[in-house]
């Protein structure tokens, strides 16, 4: 994506570099007297916790960064932009200022002063004094702007890259209204735990709960040393103020910082290693990511075999009934199954006929989603028991969630965090005094009779299955996008059940509607509007996340790894206010009734990548062939959402056309037995890349 200002100021052609350098001390401009502080600061900085850190107020003279603030408000543009990891609305790189022509360096005299002091020798050697970090670069500078406005946030990552060596922010807020911790956006720290490995590996594992919170504030530097798998920190989202406050002159407040890094010397320059950067990268947090740590993730992913057609009892017979027969084309569904399934599935969805059209739909796009699917009367119990669960306050800490509730927390953060429950967490016998949600998790999903409906359904043959029950809170959880990495593809299901509105456009949503007064019978036709444009949408309301996407996967093959971007993937910006809400199928309609409805996914599939996405719905299925490669991930959910994020995800073992059932069985149950089915790792770099930071 172009940065806007990459094209005010770096694409003018340049008459005339700028002479000046960053060599000289620079220091003139700093607060009288912190360069003889250092080593008091040195004693805060080696006794700070989680790990070490340093905060620095009035860094430098505030005449000089209010000038630096109003250059950037009055000459420069942000681009908005969202990935699965942050947003944020970003500037360019500031390293770029040498390549300006003078009439452009004449608006940013401040800004470029401000650089150079930073990168000076002297502030160098002072915070290498105080973070005890060795020479730092004066040649590779590496520093942007960031803007976060209500609804911005960065997650968890710990900012190893290449040859970075001290991270650092220095904030830019209104100098004469004082930043408040209740508008959110501060940098929180996040403590690890040491534990072991299978092989005896000592791995650092980060806390899903941060112990550190550093509010913005005007002229305050912030600063770390960048540590592998150790310097876990995030930025807490922006929060949107009430309208109450907005009346009483509280309006919301924008963060605006300038951060980057300081690298470890280059080639020329005093202290330069050779190879040392290759081995900082080969410490890189991606590695622990591909290796031994995700033994220590939560939940654990160990999928379950379902029986032999052999010796198959249904799940929804007592032991001591006769074993339910395999399906056959003359009755694919028995009486007994039926039975068992009215008690959940809406009537129309058990139909040969709605079967025969999903079967058709999910042949042809390989997803699709079933709206009102599960019936009326389960729905209607299912909702009352979630919004009685939500009304509930929740313990704030992980330790006291798991304590006191049914729930877990998922970690570690900088791969994902929600709260979920699994089969393992609940009573394994059907019980009627079983709450709806627990029923699908432990009775419906997993039995056969629903694992005979999704073959009949798919066409696919399921030889396994692992199911989780999930809950995004509101301001607090998601998860960053994971790759599928087996050959074999794999069905996933997402039972949506979040009970609030609000997730989406409403007038988007209204506009693609579809009209079947007039239409064939066969056919549905849509009378969508045509849609504003994705910076228009971002530009009217922010979205509050939330939403499910699978996307196309990075070829990385042919990417320089020090160029490559890591700062999670990208997504179009019409995806952040649901506006990429799968909609009603224009080829065909079940049963020619609008309702229930088959979905299959908008998308510009070759232009972006998206290849499905599902935002937070009620009553709705969906269904996704998941190839390798695929990355998939649940945005941030925002703490403007009305509600949290309820679903049950289903991942289903597909047995190949060209292999025996009897032999899929016997490798699935042997991999229950080794106690490990891991098939996720990261395809992402979760930190943030050179241009986007804190």
């Amino acid at each position: 994506m172009k940065r806007k200002a990459d094209e005010d100021l770096a694409e003018k052609p340049s008459k005339k570099k700028s002479s000046e350098k960053i060599n000289g001390n620079g220091s003139t401009q700093l607060r009288t007297g912190l360069l003889q502080q250092a080593e008091d600061y040195q004693k805060q900085y080696s006794s700070s916790e989680p790990y070490k850190h340093g905060v620095i107020q009035n860094l430098v003279e505030p005449q000089l960064l209010r000038k630096v603030r109003a250059e950037i408000q009055e000459n420069l543009s942000f681009t908005p932009k969202e990935t699965d990891i942050y947003k944020i609305h970003q500037s360019g790189d500031l390293a770029n200022l040498d390549g300006l022509d003078d009439s452009s360096l004449k608006l940013l005299p401040s800004l470029l002063t401000l650089r150079n002091l930073l990168y000076s020798p002297d502030f160098r050697a002072f915070l290498s004094s105080v973070t005890a970090s060795g020479p730092l670069s004066g040649k590779k500078t590496d520093m942007a702007i960031n803007v976060y406005t209500p609804g911005c946030h960065l997650l968890c990552h710990d900012d190893v890259i290449g040859s970075r060596s001290v991270s650092y922010i220095l904030y830019l807020t209104d100098p004469d209204k004082p930043w408040k911790p209740e508008w959110g956006g501060a940098l929180r720290l996040y403590p690890t735990i040491i534990q072991k490995d299978k092989e005896g590996k000592e791995i650092k594992v980060p806390s899903p709960d941060h112990s550190v919170s550093i509010p913005p504030a005007f002229n305050q530097l912030t600063f770390f040393a960048v540590q592998p798998g150790e310097s876990y920190h995030d930025v807490e989202e922006v929060f949107a103020q009430p309208s109450s406050a907005k009346a009483d002159g509280d309006e919301t407040m924008t963060r605006m910082a300038i951060s980057g890094w300081y690298h470890i010397p280059q080639q020329g320059e005093e202290g330069y290693v050779e190879g040392l950067e290759e081995s900082l990268a080969e410490r890189s947090s991606l590695q622990q990511l591909q290796g031994s740590g995700d033994q220590f993730d939560m939940p654990s992913h160990n999928m379950r075999p379902y029986a032999s057609p052999s010796d198959t009892v249904s799940d929804h017979t007592a032991p001591n009934e006769p074993p339910i027969k395999p399906p056959t084309e003359e009755a694919p569904l028995s009486e007994e199954d039926l039975d068992f399934l009215l008690k959940y599935i809406a009537p129309t969805y058990l139909t040969p006929d709605t079967l025969d059209s999903v079967l058709e739909t999910f042949g042809d796009e390989c997803s699709m989603c079933l709206e009102k699917f599960l019936s009326p009367k389960f729905s209607d119990s299912l909702k009352a028991d979630i919004v009685k669960q939500e009304a509930q306050v929740l313990p704030l800490g992980t330790h006291d969630i798991e304590e006191t509730t049914p729930w877990h927390v998922a970690r570690p953060p900088y791969k994902h965090r929600f709260l979920y429950q699994q089969v393992s967490d609940s009573p394994s016998d059907s019980n009627s005094e079983n709450p709806p949600s627990q029923k699908l998790l432990t009775e419906l999903l997993p039995s056969e009779a629903f694992r005979k409906w999704l073959q009949l359904a798919t066409g696919l043959s399921l030889s396994s299955h692992n199911l989780t029950t999930r809950r995004f809170r509101r301001g607090k959880d998601y998860t960053l996008a994971t790759g599928y990495t087996k050959e074999e593809s794999r069905l996933e299901l997402i039972m949506a059940m979040t009970p609030t509105p609000g997730w989406i456009d409403t007038e988007d949503a209204a506009d693609e509607t579809v009209d079947t007064s007039e239409a064939p019978d066969h056919v549905a036709k849509s009378t969508a509007k045509e849609p504003p444009t994705a910076e228009a949408r971002s530009s009217e309301a922010p979205g509050v996340g939330g939403y499910i996407a699978y996307m196309a996967g990075d070829d990385a093959e042919d990417e320089n790894v020090e160029d490559k971007s890591n700062d999670g993937v990208e997504v179009p910006l019409d995806m952040s206010t649901g506006a990429r809400a799968s909609k009603p199928s224009a080829e065909k309609r079940i049963n020619q009734k609008p309702d229930p409805a088959v979905y299959k996914a908008v998308n510009d599939e070759e232009e972006d990548g998206v290849l499905f996405s599902m935002p937070p719905s009620w009553n709705t299925l969906g269904l996704v062939l998941r190839d390798q490669g695929v990355m998939r991930f649940v945005k941030y959910v925002s703490q403007q959402a009305k509600g949290d994020r309820w679903d049950i995800l289903g991942e289903f073992g597909v047995i190949p056309e060209n292999e025996e059932t009897s032999d899929v069985e016997e490798r699935d149950i042997q991999q229950v037995i080794d106690g490990n089915n891991r098939d996720e790792t990261s395809e992402t770099e979760i930190e943030s890349s050179d241009e986007d930071s804190d």
